[in-house]
């Protein structure tokens, strides 16, 4: 017959509404546990060891410190190499929350729906050896959850903006943040924000190991330099009892050093195959914009009177992955290096809208010279940019025999384009010209959505692309740049005095192409203009000044 004190047949389960009399000891040993988690924990929780089976937890002294440091703290961020027991050690932790505190929820959200269970199912073979005494009654023990008879829920899920919606949590426990997708673990911040701001106690706990520039990084950085409230902990490989110069030697005998370098030395550089070296990655700093929106648009600098702007654009080609993506710099001067101020990435927005985002900034920005990516929809870009708002700043391209592509001024030329199109040529002169510009310090890069995709921008079929579930469209735009700044005619863009005569040819030309309209002196001023019809015409002022965005 099933043990009615048993839950459903589980003999290592205490069912609800079973008494217990405690004896003195165990009442002393049991407030004793509720106080100090690390003695529970060392006492009564049991793991399993892949060489013994089951066996006690016998913490590690980095293990002990990571307990104290969440017990006492709302908000941690942990840092730790792979095979370090960091999961075992916060199953081990969320197991007394749960226990020792009365209808607290808590989440366990990993990059996997089956991670975050697997976890789970260590908490819950950790609770079924438990002394009887010392268990709550179980009212709920499914794959997803547990609910305990003291009102306490656990809740496994994999991370997504609905993991946690709608629920009121106590203790967040994040597991390898750093494999989450990017725009994921944002949309999941932004979404569960509220919830963990609706209480005073609440607790965040975030554990991985490094993986790249991405949210986990950002978050990891701030609470390096206290620009966020989160504690960092950080546990080398060699805290680790065993693991020394010959276990380093044989691991990355076994793996890679680059691997070595990623999950054991927490590098959140590890590639070395990236266009920009690792040494400088790790030397750009990220600031806060002062401006952003919504739609993705960051400034981190205001426009300054007199100065000269660039805008590089690159257009989504609709491949999932892909963004509308520019990057206005400031290249006032070519003896001073030049500064991205603001950057726009956005995968939602049609390509009949996207231009009136890049008018509106190339207005902003003291009428920016502005260079479209014309691949695929790129012209259509260009072309409404030029023909419907007429702008005059775009930048073109002629083909001039086996020089290939060149940056002009497009004055009615013949050959002349509307923007530059991508080739293998045109990539590999950016590729490299940026690559001395970031490394040389000629140009500065504060916009973290640049240096993570600097980051995942690798080595790949004789040229340079984004790695495997990355993307690469605010660099495009910086290779557009890059391109642009050897040629001859961006020089001149920087001399005043060759700005000045340009200009005057262009409105030479100008004049010279409106001749056959026969504009004569009417003798009224400037108000009207007869054409060669006999028209009179009236003058109109044509204001197009209005903006996109404002800040």
């Amino acid at each position: 017959m099933p043990n009615e004190n048993s839950y459903l047949g589980n003999k290592n389960l205490k069912a609800s509404d079973v008494p217990v009399d405690f004896t003195k000891e165990q009442v002393e040993e049991y407030l004793k546990c509720a106080a100090e988690p690390e003695h529970f924990i060392t006492k009564y929780v049991q793991i399993v060891n892949v060489d013994e089976g089951l066996v006690p937890f016998d913490m590690y002294d980095f293990q002990r410190d990571i307990i104290n440091k969440v017990h006492n703290n709302r908000f941690v961020i942990a840092k730790l190499p792979r095979q370090s027991g960091k999961s075992t050690t916060i199953i081990a932790y969320l197991l007394h929350f749960v226990l020792f505190n009365p209808s607290v929820n808590v989440a366990i959200l990993a990059n996997k729906l089956a991670t975050a269970r697997e976890l789970l199912g260590r908490l819950k073979l950790a609770y079924e050896h438990l002394p009887k005494w010392m268990q709550q009654g179980v009212m709920e023990w499914n794959k997803g959850s547990i609910e305990l008879e003291n009102g306490s829920k656990i809740l496994a899920s994999a991370t997504s903006s609905s993991a946690v919606r709608g629920g009121s949590f106590n203790m967040i426990f994040m597991d390898e943040f750093a494999y989450i997708p990017q725009g994921v673990a944002e949309e999941f911040f932004s979404s569960v924000y509220p919830t963990i701001s609706s209480g005073k106690t609440t607790k965040v706990l975030i554990v991985s190991t490094p993986k790249g520039l991405n949210m986990y990084y950002r978050m990891w950085m701030d609470a390096i330099e206290g620009r966020n409230t989160y504690v960092p902990i950080e546990v080398h490989w060699s805290d680790v009892p065993g693991r020394d110069a010959k276990w380093k030697e044989q691991t990355i005998a076994n793996t890679s050093e680059e691997q070595f370098r990623t999950e054991f030395e927490c590098d959140f550089i590890g590639s070395t195959n990236t266009l920009v070296s690792s040494s400088k990655l790790k030397s750009l700093a990220y600031k806060t914009p002062i401006h952003k929106n919504d739609e993705g648009l960051r400034i981190y600098e205001e426009p300054k009177k007199d100065h000269i702007y660039f805008v590089g654009v690159d257009v989504a080609r609709g491949t999932g992955l892909d963004y509308h993506a520019f990057s206005v710099i400031d290249i006032t001067r070519d003896d001073e290096p030049y500064k991205v101020v603001a950057t726009f990435k956005n995968n939602e927005l049609s390509p009949m809208v996207f231009p009136t985002v890049v008018h509106s900034l190339c207005k902003q920005f003291n009428n920016a010279y502005c260079m479209v990516e014309i691949n695929d929809i790129g012209g259509q870009v260009a072309d409404i940019l030029h023909n419907e708002f007429e702008y005059e700043n775009i930048l073109m391209t002629s083909v001039r025999g086996r020089k290939g592509q060149t940056l002009d001024g497009g004055f009615g030329q013949g050959g002349s384009q509307l923007g530059i199109r991508t080739t293998i040529a045109t990539k590999r002169v950016g590729c490299s010209n940026l690559k001395n510009l970031i490394e040389e310090d000629k140009l500065l890069i504060e916009d973290f959505g640049i240096i993570d995709e600097l980051i995942s921008f690798i080595a790949k079929r004789q040229s340079f692309e984004a790695d495997d579930g990355h993307n690469d469209d605010l660099v495009m735009s910086l290779i557009l740049f890059a391109w642009c700044t050897t040629q001859q005619y961006f020089k001149d863009l920087l001399n005043m005095d060759v700005r000045k005569a340009m200009y005057k040819e262009k409105l030479e030309q100008i004049e010279e192409e409106m001749t056959p309209f026969g504009f004569i002196d009417t003798g009224m001023g400037e108000e009207y203009e007869k054409d060669s019809e006999g028209t009179l015409w009236k003058n109109v002022e044509n204001d197009d000044s209005g903006g996109f965005f404002s800040w």
